[in-house]
């Protein structure tokens, strides 16, 4: 940020005040000192850095162990709805149990090690954001890719990345199947999908359960 940037913002949170009233009068509302202090020392470079950081075990894990000591409530930290309404809610907890789980789908039935590269091509489903976690407590480096790639744009991306596994939905697995001879590094492929497992595919969701 900017040096003048920065400066602006810093002095519009130590003025700050709060909310107009009913009548057009200010309504007292400091902003908390420690709040400036801490964003202060952030944007200057001195917040103190750990030598190794990794969210899935030094933030997720922690806040699910907070929730499962009943020191905070089970608010939800993944929160999915679809074009229909339904819901999938979990808590920081449950997010945990999930992610752990397919973590270990990566390293068991995958044999993902830390290093492997694994492309990830889903729709917006709740199984995008457990593989991400999952990739980060095994090490394996995450490719993301949208549901729009062609199978040349799917082939392309196998063999420079020379991903060892990859995981999609139904509408996707036939592009990736039309292709996948001629990636040599791909080794395993995920299957996201409630119906009947596809010939060469791994069920995912089975395989949490």
């Amino acid at each position: 940020m900017r040096p003048w940037l920065r400066h602006m913002v810093l002095q519009v949170l130590r003025n700050s005040r709060g909310f107009c009233g009913s009548r057009g009068q200010p309504t007292p509302l400091p902003v908390p000192q420690k709040i400036v202090a801490t964003w202060e020392a952030i944007s200057l470079g001195r917040q103190p850095v750990p030598e190794y950081f990794n969210f899935a075990h030094d933030v997720l894990d922690v806040w699910s162990r907070l929730e499962e000591a009943g020191h905070r409530p089970p608010n939800p930290a993944f929160w999915w709805v679809n074009g229909t309404g339904a819901e999938i809610k979990w808590s920081f907890e449950e997010l945990g149990k999930q992610s752990r789980k397919a973590a270990n789908v990566l390293g068991g039935a995958c044999g993902l090690q830390p290093g492997d590269r694994m492309m990830l091509v889903l729709p917006r489903l709740p199984e995008w954001w457990l593989v991400s976690v999952a990739c980060m407590r095994t090490g394996v480096v995450m490719i993301p890719g949208v549901t729009q790639l062609t199978e040349k744009d799917l082939k392309y991306r196998l063999q420079a990345s020379r991903a060892k596994s990859i995981i999609t939905s139904d509408s996707l697995a036939p592009r990736v199947d039309a292709i996948s001879a001629e990636c040599p590094s791909l080794q395993t492929k995920l299957l996201v999908s409630d119906s009947d497992s596809r010939p060469g595919w791994l069920n995912f969701r089975e395989l949490l359960r």
